[in-house]
This record gives C-alpha cells, sequence and structure tokens, in this order.
C-alpha cells in the first residue's frame, strides 16, 4: 500500500508477455518513496527489468495497477503516460541507448526539452551535469566516438537533467569498469539523497547492501 512519501507504487501488480505464457511479476505490491535508493536484486529472468518497465510506464499490466502520486496510471491513455514520464520519470537503459546521429550534448538535452524545459536551463543543467561525472570533454562528440563506460555516464546524464523524481536504472554498472561503476553509483545514491525516489536493477550484490532498501524478486 501507498504511504504518505510514496511516489511510484505497485498494488497487486502482475505480468505476463503473453496469454498463457507465465507470469514474469506476480502479485507485486510495494511502494517506493522519495529520498531512498531502492536495489532490486534476483536471479536472472526473475523480472527485475520487466518491473522497471511497468514503472516506468513503458508496459502496462496484465493485472495491477502502477499508482504515481496515488494516482492509477494503468487505465490512462497511452498520451497521457507519456507525459508522466516525460515530466517525472528518468530512465537508464541497459545499454546506453544514444541517438548515434547526435552529438554527446544533444543526447542529454534532448530529455529536458522534451519534457517541456527552458532550452538554456536544460543545456547548462546538462553541461554540469557531463562535467560532474567526467565527460565534458565529449560533448561534441557522437555515442560512436566514446567508450561504453562513457556512453553509460552519458546516459546517466540524460536521465537527470530533467531533476525527475523518479529515476529508473536497468544494471547501470553492470558493464562498466569499477571507477566508472563507482561514479555511476554514487550519482544515483546522490539523486536519492536530493529526494528522488530511485530504483535500481542489479546483480552486484555488494553495492546493493548500501541501498536504502533491497526488494528480493
Amino acid at each position: 500500500m501507498t504511504g504518505a512519501a510514496s511516489l511510484i507504487a505497485a498494488e497487486g501488480l502482475s505480468f505476463r508477455y503473453r496469454l498463457g505464457a507465465d507470469h514474469v511479476v506476480r502479485d507485486l505490491s510495494h511502494s517506493f518513496v522519495a529520498g531512498t535508493l531502492t536495489a532490486l536484486t534476483g536471479p536472472s529472468g526473475s523480472g527485475k527489468s520487466t518491473l522497471l518497465y511497468l514503472l516506468g510506464l513503458m508496459l502496462r499490466p496484465s493485472d495491477g495497477v502502477v499508482l504515481w502520486r496515488g494516482l492509477d496510471t494503468t487505465s490512462r491513455a497511452d498520451s497521457a503516460r507519456s507525459r508522466i514520464r516525460a515530466r517525472a520519470i528518468g530512465f537508464v537503459f541497459q545499454d546506453a541507448v544514444l541517438d548515434p546521429s547526435r552529438s554527446i550534448l544533444s543526447n542529454v538535452t534532448e530529455a529536458g526539452l522534451y519534457a517541456g524545459l527552458d532550452p538554456n536551463w536544460t543545456r547548462r543543467t546538462a553541461l554540469g551535469l557531463l562535467e560532474q561525472l567526467g565527460v565534458i570533454g565529449r560533448v561534441d562528440h557522437r555515442p560512436g566516438e566514446i567508450s561504453g563506460g562513457q556512453a553509460q555516464r552519458v546516459a546517466l546524464c540524460r536521465a537527470l537533467v530533467k531533476r525527475p523524481e523518479i529515476i529508473l536504472a536497468d544494471e547501470p554498472s553492470g558493464n562498466l569498469d569499477e571507477a566508472s561503476a563507482d561514479v555511476v553509483w554514487a550519482t544515483l545514491q546522490s539523486a536519492a539523497r536530493d529526494g528522488a525516489a530511485v530504483i535500481v536493477a542489479t546483480h552486484d550484490l555488494a553495492r546493493a547492501t548500501t541501498a536504502g532498501e533491497v526488494l528480493e524478486l
């Protein structure tokens, strides 16, 4: 059930990819609150990524609901769900998924512009994040011209540029060297301290133990 500080919650959430298939997520209820980093753990195939896509309003549940600030998002039109995603949710995919035709800076600012934020503010914020994550020297490059670790840090900047209240990250440090993984994890922890609800799917049990809570699937 949701609490006073809940930003996003699952209530009786179940999902299967087709009729007759096994459920990937089954009857899950959990509230994710502001200021907390939640680590989603469990073996491969346990539904961690699927749960993130459900919470990120990219999939509709087979049963149950996803609540955003107490609002039932499940029955809302795709356009309304897209507006919530643009306004409130930042997503870091397992692979960076950057637009290869755009510069690094443009990849980051696009998320803020899509959310309707002031272009000048968005650009300043993007540059600050890129500097914070050590990729400021790559702003004019394209994704094919940077390393995988740099691309993942750029993807994190893209998720953070609009200052979302909910941050969803799917194995954000899984393919990174230790130094890059430390930077990414510390940045996610900082976002939680600043008030976001941060939900991270991870196989990294050592880092998961430093989370505010652990939800094992």
